[in-house]
């Protein structure tokens, strides 16, 4: 299962970012709709520092409420098919069996009463690695990978790295670092402590890279465009009484 035009969505945590209202927002971002959505943050990475970050994490992952949609209680339901539970679990596997460390497994997760359900909760695997199936494919599934460099610079040349460009977001509390982020990042739909940068819809929505097909972006003026074709019109009325002679250079307005 693939989002259209494809997702690997990172949320960069600098060390001088506010705790909680970090790793709230990753959680959020990550395990809502269970990570089926194509501006699901799906990797984290921890600059610098990244313990308290990471304690923070695995205590909201493990405290997010997974249940039937129609439970008002609930924070993440099921995935959508067997199909989709099973690919999700065999890449949180892989990634185990490669070297990652499952913080918190959401394989074989059950909910009293709702035995048929999909269900597989919030799943928070760090110390991953670029060259890892959980961090290269587009899980599509409530994951959250953790990734780490010691610089600004070094997240942001992971990210260019990848071959997607949907969305991405940084956590700081710097606006030099949120400058050279949003300057230096190759991807289409930034957020600067905005964990789902997803513009209004009067902006093109739309990623870079393999994140994006075709020439143009959905919604806005490119959604516009993509369902138009020009035609350009020159005219003039001169006055009939008033004498015009022509010329041999482009046409004015006089």
């Amino acid at each position: 299962m693939q989002a259209l035009g494809g997702a690997k969505n990172h949320a960069i945590v600098l060390p001088d970012a506010d705790l909680e209202f970090a790793a709230g927002h990753l959680t959020a971002s990550a395990y809502g709709s269970a990570g089926e959505r194509c501006m699901a943050i799906s990797a984290a990475v921890a600059v610098g520092e990244s313990a308290p970050l990471l304690d923070r994490l695995r205590e909201m992952a493990l405290a997010t409420k997974v249940g039937p949609g129609r439970d008002p209680a609930s924070e993440m339901g099921p995935v959508v098919t067997q199909a989709a539970k099973e690919r999700i679990e065999g890449l949180i596997g892989s990634g185990e069996a490669q070297g990652a460390t499952l913080t918190v497994d959401g394989r074989g997760l059950t909910v009293p009463g709702h035995d048929n359900g999909f269900w597989v909760g919030p799943t928070l695997i760090d110390q991953v690695t670029p060259q890892m199936d959980v961090y290269r494919e587009e899980i599509f599934g409530p994951v959250l990978s953790v990734l780490h460099t010691d610089t600004v610079d070094q997240a942001i040349a992971l990210i260019n790295a990848n071959p997607y460009g949907n969305g991405t977001a940084i956590f700081t509390s710097s606006g030099e670092a949120a400058r050279r982020f949003q300057r230096g990042v190759n991807v289409g739909m930034i957020g600067i402590n905005v964990p789902i940068p997803v513009p209004m819809a009067y902006y093109s929505f739309g990623g870079w890279k393999d994140s994006l097909f075709g020439q143009h972006h959905i919604h806005g003026p490119e959604g516009v465009t993509f369902y138009t074709r020009a035609k350009v019109v020159t005219a003039r009325w001169p006055r009939l009484d008033h004498a015009i002679s022509a010329s041999f250079h482009f046409p004015t307005a006089s």
